[in-house]
């Protein structure tokens, strides 16, 4: 039996951190990252996006949105503060990362965060469809789908995948376009090997704010999924130091 992943809450401090995953990812890609915060008092929530984790990788196309995934992050704030918690920061990782950006636009009261590996200035090639694909054959394998109706899946995937990126590339684009919005100090991660989105996109976020305004990391070496790769204990360190200076 393969165990699914689940939402993450770890109540520990006053000062909470909201945590969203990357496209076709779970709650899991931000574990480690969350025992460290919890480790050093913070309150953490990391949510799954809907039509992930499911098992089904179809039903990140059939469930899911950039509408519903806004909704959800609407949410993870909500909950926090029915909670008691007034003190929140938010981040993400990729695709998470544009709806922390979106987030810090909409909600001045959330005291900063970022993103880390996220392409909010979409340029150059992506990885993603792809990537995809071969996170859902390897999912399907996982589960004895094989032959024929695993190819029948496949193909049902290859032929809506493409509208939800553009949906994705479109509220990217949206959120890009209002940046002046953020006033809050911003945090941006970037590995320098990333294969999966252009290793610039860092970069070119940080040159999108005024200089005094952000928070800029590049680690030399790493892929995308900077929260469990190479790069995780330095990430974790630079967010605890950029946490101290918001909080």
């Amino acid at each position: 039996m393969i165990r699914k992943p689940t939402p993450l809450f770890f109540e520990q401090g006053p000062q909470a951190v909201i945590l969203l995953h990357a496209y076709s990812g779970s709650s899991n890609d931000m574990r480690i990252l969350a025992r460290r915060l919890q480790g050093e008092n913070y309150t953490v929530l990391a949510p799954i996006f809907t039509g992930h984790a499911t098992g089904d990788p179809a039903d990140v196309l059939r469930l899911g949105s950039p509408k519903q995934w806004w909704q959800d992050t609407e949410d993870a704030i909500a909950f926090l503060k029915q909670r008691g918690y007034e003190r929140i920061a938010i981040f993400g990782l990729s695709l998470g990362g544009l709806f922390a950006t979106r987030a810090l636009q909409e909600h001045p009261e959330l005291l900063g965060g970022g993103t880390i590996a996220s392409p909010v200035i979409y340029r150059g090639q992506t990885n993603v469809p792809a990537s995809f694909i071969e996170m859902a054959r390897a999912s399907y394998r996982e589960q004895n789908i094989t032959g024929d109706d695993q190819e029948q899946r496949v193909a049902w995937l290859k032929d809506h995948l493409n509208a939800q990126l553009m949906a994705i590339q479109a509220f990217a684009d949206t959120t890009a376009t209002h940046l002046d919005r953020v006033k809050q100090p911003v945090f941006i991660a970037q590995g320098d090997a990333d294969h999966m989105i252009d290793p610039r996109s860092g970069k070119w976020l940080a040159e999108a704010y005024p200089a005094d305004q952000i928070d800029f990391h590049e680690y030399a070496g790493a892929g995308h999924v900077l929260t469990v790769n190479t790069a995780h204990r330095a990430l974790e360190t630079d967010i605890l130091a950029y946490l101290q200076t918001i909080f």
